[in-house]
């Protein structure tokens, strides 16, 4: 008699999921899904990672700058040293090495270019304010530059940079022409005179002072910066009486000079020359001279003298720089402002061409 046996059960068949049974196939989904979220937060995740390192790197804003000094903010490094020595180097045997503030002025400009043809050093200064057209004064600096004059830009109230300059030249003289200029200008701006004018021209002083070896200082101003209206402009010429006769001044401060008269006695270390023309002239000559040369009728407006800040009448005496400067007007009003005409008109005839 045969007896059957028990045979364990095997599920031989192929892992399909049709064919799996329902707790094994709950299990197989799960783990899919498992995977394919794992891959596709594995995907993301580096993409996050490299869209995030690309921000950082291309797109990041740039780190703040350092704080900019007030004054003399373009000065510094070792480019600009150079150009300050070369162009304090001097030529002639026996020249003067001179510091001129306001080297971008009309008279600053043709000081500094008189000076450098005589064979001297010169650095200039200026802060390029715009009390009037800075293009123009930048064209100076550009005129001196191709002459080999180098113009700092900077303030005379920065102590840091007149240091500087002065430990890095031994300045013969300080040419001092920096200033706020206009009259009434004064008037309604106090503190711009103040700061440039008095403070500036203390701190000036005060370096020279302190300076080894001490230069001598020609100090000019305009009459359109201390209180007085000489009613002619200078002319746009490269060389004119004033600018000749201050650089000529540099050889007489070298010299100790002695006073004179009164209860003077002994040598005395500060002269002081009027420069101008010994004939004053009405406005209403200028503007009748300007209405010839430019063909063209002024619009006049004739206004009441200002309480303060002008004066009706100034006459300059110029004997002591006749017998010791050898001064001598050479250029009368209208020949001056014929030369002024051309220049004005070349000028800005030029910077339209330049702008368009």
């Amino acid at each position: 008699m045969s007896q059957s046996k028990t045979i364990p059960h095997l599920d031989l068949a192929p892992s399909t999921p049709g064919k799996l049974k329902p707790d094994k196939f709950s299990a197989y989904i799960h783990r899919q899904r498992f995977q394919s979220s794992l891959f596709k937060f594995t995907v993301g995740s580096a993409l996050f990672l490299v869209l995030f390192v690309f921000l950082f790197v291309f797109c990041s804003p740039p780190a703040s700058p350092p704080p900019r000094r007030i004054l003399g903010d373009s000065w510094g490094g070792s480019y600009w040293e150079r150009r300050v020595r070369s162009s304090a180097r001097t030529r002639a045997r026996g020249g003067h090495t001179v510091l001129v503030t306001g080297a971008s002025g009309f008279v600053g400009t043709h000081v500094s270019l008189g000076l450098k043809r005589r064979g001297d050093g010169v650095v200039g200064l200026d802060n390029f304010n715009d009390y009037y057209d800075v293009e123009l004064k930048r064209a100076r600096q550009t005129l001196l530059g191709q002459a080999g004059v180098f113009v700092v830009e900077g303030d005379i109230n920065d102590r840091e940079l007149l240091e500087k300059l002065f430990n890095m030249v031994a300045f013969t003289h300080v040419m001092h022409l920096a200033a706020q200029a206009g009259v009434r200008y004064a008037m309604k701006n106090p503190a711009s005179y103040v700061h440039s004018n008095i403070a500036g021209f203390v701190n000036l002083l005060e370096v020279c002072k302190s300076a080894n070896p001490q230069p001598a200082i020609v100090w000019a101003s305009s009459s359109s910066v201390y209180g007085l209206n000489s009613k002619v402009p200078f002319s746009e010429k490269d060389r004119t009486d004033q600018p000749a006769s201050l650089y000529a001044a540099t050889k007489k401060a070298a010299k100790k000079s002695t006073g004179s008269g009164g209860t003077k006695k002994g040598s005395a270390q500060l002269r002081v020359y009027n420069l101008g023309n010994t004939s004053p002239v009405p406005v209403t000559k200028l503007v009748s001279i300007l209405e010839k040369l430019l063909k063209v009728k002024a619009k006049k407006k004739l206004l009441p003298m200002p309480r303060n800040g002008d004066v009706k009448f100034t006459h300059a005496n110029i004997s002591l720089a006749q017998r010791e400067l050898g001064y001598k007007p050479t250029t009368d009003l209208e020949t001056g402002l014929k030369k002024f005409v051309k220049w004005y008109l070349n000028y800005h005839s030029g910077l339209k061409k330049y702008s368009s």
